[in-house]
């Protein structure tokens, strides 16, 4: 399974304990992005019991996110000196602490700082590690992998969101906080999974052992993925789709309640969502490994990112249950396909040699347009007294990013003829 002839590297074995990985990565995803997502249901009643307005408990979701990317290179640097296992397993116990502490908030500003910063901070130590392992256990199967990893966000929101809601009533926000302090504590069995492979485990050691200025070129040779222009040029569309993609997930529940859907059946939109997510991810997953298909795993990126922006431009339309079924399916479904495809397409633009340190850019880059979306969002709320311009804000930014990278892509194929984008 794995080569012992160069102890510096090792091949990459599609198979065996990386199905443990995925495991691992899928059971982390659940506990992080599905859990995120599930932060909105308690936007109700933080402004009941905090009387605030949408605009200020948007900022909750706004600094878990924006904290859990800005964090990105963060954990990159911890999973890479220290080890993936390492990472993860802090990563729960500090989101552990974060959930626990914010079931005792007094105010809002206290769960900026408990539910938003610390949180985030023990997500994003978590999250991108578990996602460059995968990358490193897979090849031939890697978009497979990551579609059944990647799942773990639509699987987890489709249990979490009833849950959720069902353990607010029963337990109040509070107990409800407390009981996913105990959920996502659990990251720290998925760390104990995170194996690296042998030459993995051996060029680390080596690192350690040389130190001191031997150190530093290899640490620039990390990060020489940098100078890349396919990769450079990704980076300009991933702002604008970490713009658009966050908004529906924070205001789905809120603007079913404010059309007259009941809270119960708001969740359940919330879970649709995530099973629609879950055939979205392992559809276009399994459908990007094909060989015939694997030039195009890009273009795929693309169609995706841009049908969920078109799904946003209809949604201020659609005032009732029966409607916003279809929405959540269609959405859902787009939405886990290009969560599916990021790790896969920065991939294959970088290799996976660079991966992991790729993904802290990736996902650090999140971090602003994932900080400002929801305020702005809930400020054009209050302004307006509609969510429409908050909707169509989203799904402009979701297709402007689909737009930049096809532009981008003919414009790269015109001037050399080929590309790694390809």
């Amino acid at each position: 399974m794995m080569s012992e002839k160069t102890p510096h590297s090792a091949a990459a074995p599609d198979g065996g304990w990386g199905w443990m990985i995925v495991a691992g990565c899928f059971l982390t995803t659940v506990c992080t992005r599905a859990v995120t997502r599930c932060v909105s249901i308690f936007f109700v009643e933080f402004q009941s019991y905090f009387s605030r307005d949408y605009s200020a408990t948007a900022w909750i979701h706004s600094l878990l996110d924006c904290t859990t990317m800005l964090c990105a290179p963060l954990s990159s640097y911890i999973g890479n000196r220290l080890s993936s296992r390492i990472a993860i397993m802090f990563g729960g116990l500090l989101s552990a602490a974060g959930l626990l502490l914010s079931s005792l908030a007094t105010s809002v500003e206290f769960l900026y700082l408990t539910l938003g910063v610390l949180t985030g901070v023990g997500f994003a130590l978590s999250y991108t590690p578990a996602i460059a392992m995968v990358g490193s256990y897979f090849s031939e199967r890697k978009a497979l992998a990551y579609g059944i990893a990647m799942s773990g966000s639509g699987i987890g929101t489709f249990i979490l969101a009833p849950a959720v809601q069902l353990l607010i009533e029963l337990f109040s926000w509070r107990g409800a906080l407390l009981i996913l302090g105990g959920l996502v504590s659990h990251m720290c069995v998925c760390g104990a999974l995170m194996r690296p492979l042998e030459g993995q485990s051996g060029r680390q050691k080596e690192m350690d052992l040389e130190g001191g200025k031997k150190s530093k070129p290899s640490d620039a040779k990390e990060y020489s993925f940098l100078l890349i222009p396919d990769f450079l040029l990704m980076l300009v569309s991933f702002l604008f789709l970490a713009y658009g993609c966050s908004v529906p997930f924070v205001y789905l529940v809120p603007y079913s309640l404010s059309a007259g859907v009941s809270p119960q059946q708001a969740a359940l939109l919330m879970s649709i969502l995530g099973v629609s997510g879950i055939v979205g991810t392992i559809t276009f997953g399994w459908i990007a490994d094909r060989k015939c298909l694997r030039p195009y795993r890009v273009v795929s990126y693309m169609l995706a990112v841009g049908s969920e922006g078109l799904s946003c431009l209809f949604l201020p339309l659609l005032n009732g249950f029966s409607l916003l079924v279809p929405f959540s399916l269609i959405y859902g479904c787009f939405d886990g396909a290009y969560v599916a495809l990021i790790p896969v397409v920065t991939s294959d633009t970088v290799s996976s040699t660079h991966l992991t340190s790729a993904l802290g850019v990736v996902y650090f880059l999140h971090a602003i347009p994932y900080l400002i979306s929801p305020p702005i969002g809930g400020w054009l709320v209050d302004q307006t007294g509609s969510y429409t311009a908050t909707f169509v804000l989203s799904g402009v930014a979701l297709i402007c990013s689909a737009v930049i990278l096809a532009a981008v892509r003919v414009t790269i194929r015109c001037t050399r003829g080929s590309s790694c984008l390809n």
